[in-house]
């Protein structure tokens, strides 16, 4: 499939990425309320934390892999299999350190309800392998599988949220999305490779696993551990307010990944390849369209930031948009 199709496939994902939270979070916020809202977002980012230790390497890896080997039935299964035995083992360990933990910690043991729900997250997690269908170009697959599943989930939303003490429901209809999408995925991927422990060779992908993860876990200290440190310093009510505030800088870093996600498996295959005219033409077309969509992004977050907000909030809360507050300053 060509790139221009894999683009717009990965585009159309992200804008649902995008909207299907605007259509939701007003509605849950008037619902749940701050407070419960931020108790779910706070176990969110606790369970996040052990699935970024599950997962480690595996996003990067595993595109890069899988690129590199799709024209090689039995490489692409020996690379398949070796990197789904080491997402199993830290799965695993990531499952038994978070029951651990969850009794350990008083604050972790106060909602281990929402906690044990997220356990099912972590644990799908490891069946859910978009990292395969990435590093083969499936992206119609991926964006049309997405949207059906999400579709579901936002009218369960409305269907069964009903009072503030929905939260829990609210949080297992979220992490339904991942076990469903996992389901989907795990049996889809039948058609393209075969899983068989005999061949497993680890030997090869463990230092580019662990040097991934790290510098993902490393990253995730300045991009959302802020949450987890505010539910343990703080209350729900600070973490729902501070939450809702990251919805805008998620919204806008996912627009840059979009474009990214659909690179790097072809980046991949050329590298293999060693097709250094292609991947520097690929390179500077790249830089082009990040810069042009790139700078007017930040402009417009940066100058337009209360008004954003001001959308996602909705009508419910005091300061409502009005379409006079939005024209106002845009014609200033």
């Amino acid at each position: 499939m060509s790139i221009k199709k894999n683009l717009l496939y990965n585009g159309l994902l992200t804008t649902s990425s995008l909207l299907f939270p605007l259509l939701t979070y007003p509605y849950i916020s008037r619902v749940l309320g701050v407070s419960n809202i931020g108790i779910c977002n706070f176990v969110d980012s606790v369970i996040n934390y052990f699935l970024l230790f599950s997962m480690m390497g595996i996003a990067l890896t595993g595109i890069r892999e899988t690129a590199r080997n799709r024209d090689n039935q039995d490489k692409l299964n020996r690379a398949f299999s070796s990197l789904f035995f080491l997402n199993t083992v830290f799965t695993l360990m990531s499952m038994i350190a978070l029951f651990i933990v969850v009794m350990l910690v008083p604050k972790l043991w106060e909602n281990r309800e929402l906690m044990y729900i997220g356990a099912f997250k972590l644990l799908f997690n490891l069946f859910l392998i978009e990292w395969f269908f990435r590093g083969i170009e499936k992206f119609k697959y991926i964006t049309l599988t997405t949207l059906i599943i999400k579709t579901v989930y936002v009218v369960l939303v409305f269907g069964l949220v009903k009072e503030a003490s929905d939260y829990n429901v609210y949080y297992g209809l979220t992490v339904g999305v991942v076990v469903i999408s996992s389901v989907f995925n795990w049996f889809y991927r039948r058609k393209f490779v075969k899983l068989k422990y005999k061949y497993v060779q680890v030997r090869g992908y463990v230092r580019p696993f662990f040097n991934y993860g790290l510098y993902g876990l490393l990253t995730s200290m300045y991009t959302s551990f802020n949450v987890v440190y505010l539910g343990f310093t703080s209350g729900e009510i600070e973490v729902g307010y501070y939450s809702t505030a990251t919805k805008v800088y998620g919204i806008l870093i996912a627009l840059f990944s979009a474009f990214t996600a659909v690179m790097l498996p072809r980046m991949s295959s050329l590298v293999s390849d060693k097709n250094s005219h292609e991947i520097k033409r690929l390179i500077d077309v790249s830089f082009e369209i990040l810069v042009i969509f790139c700078l007017p992004i930040m402009i417009i977050a940066e100058f337009y930031a209360p008004q954003i907000v001001l959308l996602l909030t909705g009508p419910g809360y005091e300061g409502a948009i009005t379409p006079m507050r939005i024209l106002i300053p845009l014609l200033l």
